[in-house]
């Protein structure tokens, strides 16, 4: 036998008297990954209409550098790179060639909205480099057969849509519906669950959108007003949902309102709206609310809050949005450290598939993270909220989209 294959030999054979298979022993990489590094992309709205985002970029950011100060994931750092696009697809599509054809990362992780992550998806999945974890909850960001590099996170804004329509049905069917959405394929997708809940059982009165650049979403409100509805469903992003609340208080209009829960931040939204012109708003939860109390004695709760005290003193602890970014840089660790030493980008995804009940400490009970080869929605399940003034108290049971029509 030559010495080369009997060295192989020995290799295999001790290998195998570990329990580790020859491809686990070996070290495999993909651009943006080393002994040392993992680079990792996002594209976040730091400026423009969508700036209440940033939020979630700079609480990933700083749960990363905690990973990095405790030793990063299996030896290596994280490098995060993100780029501010502004809510602006076409500077999307720029951030994004560079991070991959310059910056060469690993993978594009947490970038946020609709029609921005739909400007690159066909370019990431031409690539074969994971779009993952999409911040956004649009159902194109969960088609595992023809965009198999692009996985969402949050629920689907369909299947939330569908929850309003359940809970209308039960407590207020007789009423009528005015409808604010933003005019795009997320507010679409919100409509549309809406109404496919609904099923034509009530009535919607007047339907109104917006553009993302309008200046503000006041002339809509008064229109809604003037619809003779009294249940308003506002479809908007925290700078218009907050001006909603606050037009719906000058006009003294007092419908039951529901919020999507893109908005639904006390921090966010409901501080600039007022507090007591945002009392009795409903919407849904999958988080724990920071502003709640129930969670003051909770160890996850003061484990996030120590989080946010050492790595982002400046942030806002009265939003949803630092907790979103926290869990959100949680699941892609735990996908990282799944891949072991096989960073390679398929390696990635076929990780990223496999998540059973992950359970993280900031979700709400019950509330779990599950992929599959065609489940490519990890959260699937919310629970009905409604703000009191000071925070919003949830109620009702954690409702699973997958058993509500979807």
């Amino acid at each position: 036998m030559h010495l080369k294959c009997f060295s192989r030999s020995i290799l295999l054979l001790a290998s195998l008297a570990f329990g580790i298979s020859p491809a686990a022993a070996q070290k495999l990489y993909d651009p943006g990954a080393s002994d040392t590094e993992i680079k990792i992309g996002n594209i976040m709205p730091y400026s423009g209409s969508l700036s209440a985002y940033a939020t979630i970029g700079k609480t990933i950011a700083a749960y990363f550098e905690k990973i990095n100060e405790e030793g990063g994931i299996n030896g290596r750092k994280i490098n995060f790179i993100s780029y501010d696009d502004s809510f602006n697809p076409s500077k999307t599509v720029e951030h994004a060639r560079k991070l991959v054809e310059s910056d060469n990362v690993l993978l594009i992780f947490q970038s946020l909205g609709t029609t921005t992550n739909q400007a690159i998806q066909e370019y990431m999945n031409l690539k074969k480099v994971p779009q993952l974890f999409v911040a956004s909850g649009s159902s194109n960001f969960g088609d595992a057969k023809k965009f198999p590099w692009t996985m969402g996170w949050q629920p689907t804004y369909e299947s939330e849509g569908r929850i309003y329509a359940k809970y209308l049905l039960q407590y207020h069917p007789t009423g009528k519906i005015a409808i604010l959405y933003q005019n795009d394929e997320a507010g679409r997708d919100y409509v549309r669950g809406f109404k496919a809940g609904l099923n034509g059982r009530m009535e919607v009165v007047r339907e109104i959108s917006y553009e993302p650049s309008d200046p503000t979403i006041n002339s809509q409100v008064v229109l809604l007003k003037s619809s003779g509805a009294d249940i308003f469903f506002n479809q908007t992003t925290p700078k218009f949902a907050a001006q909603a609340i606050k037009k719906l208080a000058e006009l003294d209009w007092k419908p039951i309102h529901l919020l999507a829960s893109v908005s639904n931040s006390v921090g966010a939204v409901y501080k600039p709206a007022g507090l007591e012109n945002a009392k009795g708003v409903l919407s849904s939860n999958y988080t724990k609310d920071p502003t709640d109390p129930a969670w003051n004695d909770d160890s996850e709760r003061k484990e996030w809050a120590a989080f946010m005290d050492k790595y982002y003193p400046g942030g806002d602890q009265s939003s949803t949005f630092s907790v979103y970014g926290y869990l959100t840089a949680q699941t892609l660790v735990q996908v990282l450290k799944q891949c072991n030493n096989n960073l390679t980008r398929e390696n990635v995804m076929k990780q990223a598939r496999n998540l059973k009940g992950l359970e993280l400490g900031m979700l709400l009970p019950g509330i779990t993270i599950n992929t599959g080869l065609d489940d490519y929605h990890p959260i699937e399940q919310m629970q009905m909220s409604r703000f009191n003034g000071v925070y919003s108290e949830r109620f009702g049971p954690v409702i699973s989209s997958q058993n509500d029509g979807r």
